[in-house]
């Protein structure tokens, strides 16, 4: 059993959650309070019905989210979003959610550790959102075909098909960027362009994106925006069940985007 307060305390100074700008209403930190004590976390990417009912089948006293419980100002609590907090509050589940800060930690973050997955490794940073870097980049010498192999693996561990634009034979990726969700954008391309990058690994990214990345010699792997957010939540939370002697889980709710 750990203290709630302890827990938050970590988590708070470990993510920097006050201290990185992220959208107004994502309210990184703790979301909802418990009792005040915790032997099981469980962690997952989205907030949602399916994840509250795991996590009370799971015994857990804590739920670390990455997307977590507000995205808009002043909503009212009706139907889902009744259910949601009434079930939590009724299990007596405390809520964390860390969006931006658990984009771009350094060991915990799942920018720089889809990057480890994909066997590259990061030398600076790629990608803003809310004016904070979020993404990492590097140089390398691999055959982009071989990175697409270890990007497609990744996807079927985590119930996703790699999407990628069209690849040359014999193309070797030199300079690569990776940004985790919705990695891809007018914004992230026009810096890969910048930064003189050959390929981005991303979650997704709106259509025109794959468009004009041919048009501007960029690769373009989309690994799925639930896939590349799974790494974060489960990394953190299995430091936290070390560090305070109790016990953790990760909830699969793979959305397939």
């Amino acid at each position: 059993m750990a203290a709630l307060a302890k827990i938050v305390a970590f988590l708070d100074t470990e993510l920097r959650s006050s201290e990185i700008k992220d959208y107004p209403a994502a309210l990184n930190g703790l979301q909802l309070a418990n009792r005040g004590e915790v032997r099981h976390i469980a962690a997952a990417v989205d907030f949602s019905t399916t994840v509250v009912r795991a996590a009370i089948a799971r015994g857990a006293d804590m739920l670390m989210l990455h997307h977590g419980m507000f995205w808009a100002d002043a909503i009212p609590i009706v139907g889902p979003r009744y259910d949601r907090l009434s079930l939590l509050l009724a299990n007596d589940i405390a809520v964390y959610g860390s969006h931006l800060p658990l984009d771009l930690h350094p060991t915990f973050g799942n920018n720089a550790l889809l990057a480890r997955e994909l066997g590259l490794t990061p030398t600076s940073g790629f990608a803003s959102s809310q004016g904070v870097v979020i993404g990492v980049s590097g140089v390398s010498d691999v055959a982009t075909a071989e990175l697409v192999k270890r990007a497609e693996a990744f996807c079927e561990r985590n119930g996703r098909r790699l999407v990628t634009t069209p690849t040359q034979s014999g193309q070797t990726t030199r300079r690569w960027g990776v940004c985790s969700g919705a990695g891809a954008s007018t914004d992230t391309l026009r810096e890969a362009v910048e930064l003189g990058l050959d390929t981005i690994i991303v979650g997704e990214g709106p259509h025109h994106t794959a468009v004009q990345a041919v048009d501007l010699g960029i690769t373009v792997l989309y690994a799925g925006h639930y896939a590349t957010e799974t790494l974060g939540v489960k990394a953190i939370t299995v430091e936290v069940a070390k560090r305070f002697g109790i016990t953790s889980s990760f909830i699969e709710a793979p959305t397939g985007l």
